[in-house]
């Protein structure tokens, strides 16, 4: 099945040879190939011996329950391990820990993404690392703002959950034109804030991140592409299923979301701020 969405396109592809491996193996004293469940000679058998042949290795397709329950597992191991930061972490070495999470998350995020091939271990250290990071993040706005991190994580959800609503109303669908327009405008967001962090680095005060109206107007814009971005991702979900990508794809699919919950949770919790500074 074609699609417009490059990611799917890909792991389409690597879908399709593992389903390719399980058809056409050559026969026993080569005779032609046939499907696995169909070859009259079939090489293996059981443990046992007796000449009984084996049944073949199936290819399981992923559903939404699968990236449902790979979701809330990513969600539980960042949030233990967040939790876990939060109280073993010494407050002197919190800067240490907040950048040391940052940069291997990254480096995590960014093998996962361009992977051709699901990897549940990876995933799952993503999500120690990641956990690490936004405990750190909480617990040094949590000491200056009382209480902000339980409102940011209340409003994360919330939208999440709205967005689920609309994109299942199809109020909001992901055309092929709106996948082009939202990685391109999601691509200048983080190359903005890269610009920025460098700037940041060498003492350049860009106003985008101090709580100014400009920053307020940036945060506003980060959270809006971040919650569009989970049209995206249901859309994949959705065209997944569909397209019958192996089960394991389930976490690839998970990962996206857990991705856009934590770049939401992150803006959130700096836009709160902004308006807490004064208190």
């Amino acid at each position: 099945m074609k699609t417009s969405n490059p990611v799917l396109a890909r792991l389409g592809q690597a879908a399709e040879r593992e389903r390719a491996a399980g058809y056409a193996q050559p026969g026993p004293y080569g005779q032609p190939g046939y499907p696995q469940q169909y070859q009259p000679y079939p090489q293996q058998q059981y443990p046992g011996g007796h000449g009984y042949p084996a049944a073949p290795p199936t290819v399981t397709p992923m559903t939404l329950d699968d990236v449902v329950v790979k979701t809330v597992l990513m969600l539980g191991i960042l949030g233990a391990s967040a939790a876990a930061a939060w109280v073993l972490v010494p407050d002197a070495l919190t800067g240490v820990a907040w950048i040391g999470a940052a940069v291997v998350g990254l480096v995590l995020g960014l093998i996962i993404s361009f992977s051709r091939m699901a990897n549940p271990a990876l995933v799952v250290a993503y999500s120690i690392v990641e956990g690490v990071f936004v405990g750190m993040v909480s617990k040094t706005f949590n000491t200056f703002y009382d209480g902000i991190v339980l409102q940011a994580v209340v409003a994360t959800f919330g939208v999440f959950f709205l967005m689920a609503m609309i994109y299942k109303a199809r109020i909001i669908r992901a055309t092929p034109k709106f996948a082009r327009i939202m990685v391109a405008v999601i691509a200048g967001l983080f190359g903005v804030m890269l610009i920025n962090l460098v700037l940041a680095l060498f003492g350049v005060n860009t106003h985008l991140r101090d709580g100014s109206p400009l920053a307020i107007g940036f945060s506003l814009v980060c959270i809006v592409v971040a919650a569009l971005s989970f049209v995206l991702n249901f859309a994949e979900i959705e065209e997944g299923v569909r397209m019958g990508l192996p089960q394991r794809y389930s976490w690839t699919a998970a990962f996206g979301i857990v991705v856009g919950l934590v770049w939401l949770y992150l803006e959130i919790l700096r836009l709160l701020s902004y308006f807490q500074g004064d208190d």
